[in-house]
């Protein structure tokens, strides 16, 4: 097993959108466009060890009190691309998600409810004057949920033992185009279930973006939850694609096989959150 540093906690993937600086409007495209030429660009590492320096003070501070002005920046057929940190607004959409999925004492003793409501309550207000807000990341926390590997392809995956990373790109029409290939596979087939909801959730999302933006799907911290060998033979996104050519092809028994791959994977992974 890899040596885990105290930054790559938590175990979580993360599906972001770097949209071409051409997306912005005037102000905020001259800031990111500035910001692409700075000596020094931060890293995930970076994201990850601002956000857990606010959960240190007491009472721990559960969402930044002010918007990042950080981003990811990638160069694509070189067009400069950037996914926008937004860690307040992302802050608040998980604190929103903890009472599922965390026992009410746990939750109490991490973050007062007092505190909890005071952020929630900040939502609200800012909600209104932002009902379009949209984040450029989206987070798995012990898992890749399955749907995301429906937007990319096996020859697109990028494994790097050494550092160690995993991740996907994609263009944003490629990715589009396999949701919409995908959604109809499963409608004209199983028609309803967590699957066709997810690539739902996720085709509406990819949506909101510029059509020439790039997606990422990073294994992020998971890497550290599974072994060099697990990694090195994980190949959902090809399990995910065989899975949909079965039902494309009316051949359930392949798609049932490749599905079935799939989801073991992922369960073994999301069952060691759960381990002592």
């Amino acid at each position: 097993m890899p040596k885990v540093s105290s930054l790559s906690v938590p175990y979580a993937a993360y599906l972001r959108v770097y949209e071409p600086l051409a997306a912005f409007p005037g102000a905020e495209r001259d800031y990111w466009e500035r910001y692409a030429r700075s000596a020094e660009l931060p890293s995930c590492q970076d994201e990850l060890r601002r956000s857990l320096a606010d959960l240190l003070p007491t009472p721990p501070i559960p969402v930044p009190v002010h918007e990042s002005g950080d981003a990811f920046v990638a160069e694509v057929d070189g067009v400069v691309c950037v996914c926008p940190w937004r860690t307040r607004l992302r802050g608040w959409q998980a604190l929103g998600t903890l009472a599922e999925e965390l026992p009410a004492p746990v939750l109490d003793a991490a973050l007062p409810e007092v505190v909890r409501k005071q952020a929630m309550a900040d939502f609200d207000r800012w909600l209104t004057r932002n009902p379009d807000a949209r984040p450029w990341i989206r987070t798995g926390r012990w898992q890749v949920p399955l749907s995301w590997f429906a937007l990319v392809a096996d020859t697109e995956r990028e494994w790097r033992p050494e550092l160690p990373r995993l991740r996907y790109r994609t263009p944003m029409v490629e990715a589009r185009r396999r949701v919409a290939r995908g959604l109809k596979a499963l409608r004209d087939t199983v028609e309803e279930g967590a699957l066709v909801d997810g690539l739902i959730d996720v085709g509406s999302w990819l949506e909101d973006f510029h059509p020439r933006s790039l997606v990422e799907l990073d294994y992020g911290g998971l890497v550290h939850a599974l072994t060099a060998e697990g990694l090195d033979e994980d190949h959902s996104a090809a399990d995910m694609a065989a899975a949909l050519a079965g039902l494309r092809d009316d051949e359930p028994e392949a798609a049932g096989e490749a599905y079935g791959r799939l989801v073991e994977r992922w369960r073994a992974v999301r069952e060691r959150q759960f381990a002592n």
